[in-house]
């Protein structure tokens, strides 16, 4: 499981780092509430359920920062969650399907929820929902991956989340061997992660959607 799992996450790295795409938050709230918007919330995860495949890279964008602005969100403080993570510690593939399943329909684009669901699929070797389940991910984290290049502070990657960030830096083949710097910004925290001349700018954004 554990094999298969990290050819996953290597296959998916050469993917999703052409044009950039920078979000722009003001019209993903906007448009995700309007019901005559392409870029409506129920329009896209409909698609993004059914045929994840069909979606654009602007829709992914979408859908990937527009989990900031929907109030149905499951964290990972959450009680529903951490039963989940102490089955997937535990490497109960049927108790994490089972538990999976129910958080990810509360909160589709959560990239922890799929990763377990990946790992649980995996060790059931389901290929029919392991493969859905991978077209998903591939598609929120190469939003990510298009929200900038890394290079500078300026085109900092824009994550929602630490775990966003951790499951981003896994990608990138970024491990032990980077330090990290923090530096506070208003609207988020940007992470350096440095190793000798190489830089990694990554922000972890705090958005208010009150």
């Amino acid at each position: 499981m554990k094999h298969h799992f990290f050819l996953l996450l290597l296959f998916i790295s050469v993917f999703g780092f052409g044009q950039k795409l920078k979000p722009d938050f003001k019209s993903i709230e906007k448009n995700l509430v309007n019901k005559q918007s392409p870029y409506n919330y129920e329009k896209l995860i409909f698609k993004y359920k059914a045929y994840p495949k069909s979606l654009d890279s602007l829709e992914a964008q979408y859908l990937y920062y527009g989990r900031n602005f929907q109030k149905d969100k499951v964290s990972t403080l959450d009680e529903d969650f951490k039963t989940l993570a102490a089955a997937f510690k535990e490497q109960n593939a049927d108790e994490c399907i089972k538990l999976g399943t129910a958080l990810y329909q509360k909160d589709p684009t959560n990239l922890d929820i799929l990763l377990i669901l990946l790992r649980a699929y995996d060790s059931k070797k389901d290929a029919s929902n392991f493969t859905h389940h991978v077209s998903q991910f591939r598609l929120l984290t190469d939003a990510i991956k298009k929200s900038g290049d890394g290079k500078a502070e300026k085109t900092a990657y824009l994550v929602n989340s630490v775990g966003d960030e951790y499951i981003l830096l896994n990608i990138l083949q970024i491990g032990d061997d980077f330090t990290r710097g923090s530096k506070p910004q208003k609207d988020g925290m940007l992470d350096i992660w440095e190793k000798e001349d190489y830089k990694v700018y990554i922000k972890v954004l705090y958005i208010d959607n009150n």
